[in-house]
């Protein structure tokens, strides 16, 4: 028993020198990481969520034979306000690459149907040959242009798609303006030879070369003058 007992001493004052050099050695050569507290995990949390919160949705219908250069004015101007903007396609079947009028193909971020239902602070619509037209036919997208119009939110269009797709139906009526074409401002009703025409809640403009005018004229809208002005100077418009 008395040599079994020295043993075991021994053993422990082994054990206790070894864990003694381990404990030195991971002290000296492991860096402690401090953890992120809880309360600046929830600062970040909340300022990530108030950012998102305070976003303006836009949705943008396209089709094939949208007008590619409006597209991207008014989607990359509104994104640069801080907006997130969703494309929508209008094609049959959920198809999300369109065709544009000028031959580049985009692709959308949902098909059409998706975006019933959901609120948007403003619908802009691209004009275009026959893109125009294949907004028109769109019944969800109308639905949505109704329930816009209905409570008095921000709705827009330009180039052909004043005429086509919403003075067709009944969705602007006299002092806006459109594309200078010959059978498209006689679909309109006292059409207005403006860049930009803002009626309130229905903003109009006449095509590509006024696109980004009318992109930041609809930013105003959602988030004031002097927002507008400070991204038109960045953009050197």
């Amino acid at each position: 028993m008395q040599t079994v007992h020295k043993l075991s001493m021994k053993t422990l004052a082994a054990l206790t020198l070894l864990i003694g050099r381990t404990s030195a050695f991971t002290t000296n050569s492991v860096p402690r990481v401090a953890p992120l507290s809880n309360s600046r995990f929830q600062n970040s949390f909340t300022t990530t969520a108030l950012t998102m919160s305070s976003a303006k949705r836009v949705l943008v219908p396209i089709a094939d034979d949208s007008e590619e250069i409006e597209t991207t004015c008014i989607t990359d101007t509104l994104t640069r306000f801080g907006a997130e903007v969703v494309v929508a396609s209008v094609k049959p079947g959920g198809e999300l690459v369109c065709k544009m009028s000028r031959g580049v193909k985009m692709v959308a971020d949902i098909p059409i149907d998706d975006a019933t239902g959901q609120e948007w602070d403003l619908v802009a619509l691209p004009g275009g040959m026959p893109g125009a037209e294949h907004l028109r036919d769109s019944a969800p997208l109308i639905s949505i242009l109704e329930k816009q119009k209905e409570s008095g939110k921000l709705y827009a269009a330009i180039c052909a798609a004043p005429a086509v797709a919403l003075a067709s139906k009944g969705l602007i009526g006299e002092g806006a303006t459109c594309y200078p074409a010959p059978g498209l401002r006689e679909k309109m009703t006292d059409p207005v030879d403006d860049d930009v025409a803002d009626q309130g809640n229905v903003v109009t403009s006449k095509g590509p070369g006024t696109a980004l005018k009318f992109a930041i004229a609809l930013g105003g809208k959602l988030y004031g003058a002097e927002k507008a002005k400070a991204i038109a100077d960045e953009m050197l418009v």
